[in-house]
């Protein structure tokens, strides 16, 4: 559950296209178009424009990487935090009742970079999940459902670490996931977001790309935010304990499929 398009390939492009690519489901749930963020450089759309623009490239980031479904609200980009929460817990209760994710991927509370939407996104993601799992609220969005965990990106990136033995002992980084098998898709993800090229130039694909010889795109982590953890960390996979499960991802979050 998160708030941007690029987001998805941002924080779990290459653990999605890993996880896709092996079979299993993994959907996205993105908050907002993006219609404040840039147009390109040179201008790719108008300002009218640019909301439809960005979903496009989230549509085809997403197919790339093996993300379906796609749920894309239509909350306003930088404004999310003034979305009713009622509607929004409701809203999103309805999808994890519906996909009955087993992980669910969203922002930490601080929102990664102080990013407002990324912290509002964060808070309505746990407050559904907690919501979800209890019988008593709103039985006519679904049976029930209990998320087994929701994981965070962690307080560390790409472009300013890499390494993985560093990594390893960084705080906050609780899962590490090898992605070096998917890097080509990932590169191609962020390469569809071409509207936001300064972006991906800056975290992924311009001086940090040459400064670590690819590796920057070959490893993501995680944080662990809440319900079941981990029994070793760093963990290589987001399903890594959860010992009745196989390695799954659903909703940015990530679950089984069927």
């Amino acid at each position: 559950m998160l708030a941007h398009p690029d987001d998805e390939t941002f924080m779990i492009g290459g653990t999605a296209a890993r996880l896709a690519g092996a079979g299993h489901r993994v959907g996205l749930v993105c908050a907002t178009r993006g219609q404040a963020g840039s147009p390109g450089e040179p201008p790719l759309a108008t300002r009218d424009e640019l909301p439809a623009l960005r979903e496009r490239e989230l549509r085809e980031a997403c197919a790339l990487l093996g993300i379906a479904p796609v749920l894309l609200l239509d909350h306003e980009d930088r404004h999310l935090a003034e979305a009713d929460p009622a509607t929004m817990r409701a809203h999103l209760v309805r999808v994890l009742r519906t996909e009955r994710p087993a992980v669910v991927v969203t922002f930490d509370p601080a929102g990664l970079n102080g990013h407002p939407d990324h912290v509002a996104i964060g808070r309505f993601a746990l407050d559904a999940v907690t919501a979800a799992a209890d019988p008593r609220y709103a039985p006519e969005l679904g049976d029930a459902h209990r998320v087994r965990r929701v994981v965070w990106p962690a307080p560390v990136l790409p472009a300013d670490e890499w390494r993985p033995a560093v990594l390893a002992e960084h705080w906050g980084v609780d899962y590490l996931v090898d992605v070096a098998a998917v890097r080509d898709r990932k590169t191609a993800a962020l390469r569809a977001h071409r509207s936001q090229h300064r972006s991906v130039d800056r975290v992924w694909l311009g001086e940090p790309l040459a400064r670590s010889a690819g590796a920057v795109l070959d490893v993501e982590v995680f944080r662990h935010g809440w319900g079941e953890a981990p029994t070793q960390r760093p963990a290589d996979d987001l399903f890594a304990g959860l010992d009745d499960l196989t390695s799954v991802a659903g909703d940015s979050g990530v679950g089984p499929r069927p």
